[in-house]
C-alpha cells in the first residue's frame, strides 16, 4: 500500500480503509523475532532452563514470507485485505496503536487469539517480559471483510493466522484477555528486546 504524507495526529496516510464490523486478522507469530534475538544473547542461560528440544525450534527460519504472500495476492487481483500494517519494533501492540490510528478506526482484540509459540511464553515469562511489545518479524495485522477465510487461507500457505478482533465505533483502542476487559491500550513503549543486556 502507498503511502502519500502525514495524516492525523502525525500517522502517515495510506491507501486503504477500515471498516465498521469488519474483522482484524493477525498473521505471523506475536514476539517470535524478539524470542530467537534473546536467545542468541542469552542461550548459555536459556539451555540451564530448558531442554535443547525445546530450545530447537528457535534455530530455523520461517519457512513463508507473508510480504510475498501479499504481494502474489495483489497481483493475481485476490486481495482480501483493504488495511495492513506490519508488526516490528515495539511488537504487536506497537502494530495495532499505528493501524488503529492510520485508519482512524476503533478496535476490539483479544490477546489470548494472538498466534504465540509456546517457546515465546516461557522465555518471556523467564525474564518477565511482555510478548505483545516484543519484536516481530514476517508478522502484520489486517483488516477484512471475511477474516475466518482470509485466515485459513494463511494457514494453508503455512503462516499461522487468527482472527483476534474486529472494527468498532469510534476511535477506542480496546484490549481484552479472553472474557476479562484488560482497559485500552496505551502508545506504543519501547520494544522489551532493551531489557536485555
Amino acid at each position: 500500500m502507498r503511502t502519500a504524507g502525514q495524516g492525523p495526529e502525525g500517522f502517515e496516510k495510506r491507501d486503504g480503509s477500515m471498516k465498521l464490523g469488519q474483522d482484524l486478522v493477525m498473521a505471523g507469530l506475536t514476539g517470535y523475532e524478539g524470542t530467537r534475538m534473546i536467545w542468541r544473547k542469552k542461550s548459555g542461560l536459556l539451555k540451564g532452563w530448558f531442554s535443547a528440544s525445546f530450545l530447537r525450534e528457535l534455530e530455523a527460519q520461517e519457512p513463508v514470507s507473508l510480504k510475498m504472500w501479499i504481494r502474489e495476492k495483489e497481483a493475481a487481483g485476490e486481495f482480501p485485505i483493504t488495511a495492513c500494517e506490519f508488526a516490528g519494533e515495539g511488537g504487536v501492540l506497537a502494530a495495532l496503536w499505528n493501524l488503529s490510528g492510520i485508519y482512524r478506526a476503533g478496535v476490539d482484540v483479544d490477546l489470548r487469539l494472538m498466534p504465540m509459540r509456546q517457546v515465546t511464553v516461557e522465555i518471556c515469562e523467564r525474564f518477565e517480559l511482555n510478548p505483545y511489545r516484543l519484536r516481530c518479524e514476517n508478522c502484520a495485522l489486517m483488516a477484512a471483510d471475511r477474516g475466518g477465510q482470509l485466515a485459513r487461507e494463511l494457514q494453508a500457505a503455512g503462516i499461522p493466522a487468527a482472527v483476534i478482533g474486529s472494527v468498532i465505533p469510534g476511535i477506542a483502542r480496546q484490549i481484552r484477555h479472553g472474557d476479562e476487559t484488560a482497559g485500552f491500550l496505551e502508545r506504543p513503549q519501547p520494544d522489551e528486546i532493551h531489557r536485555i543486556e
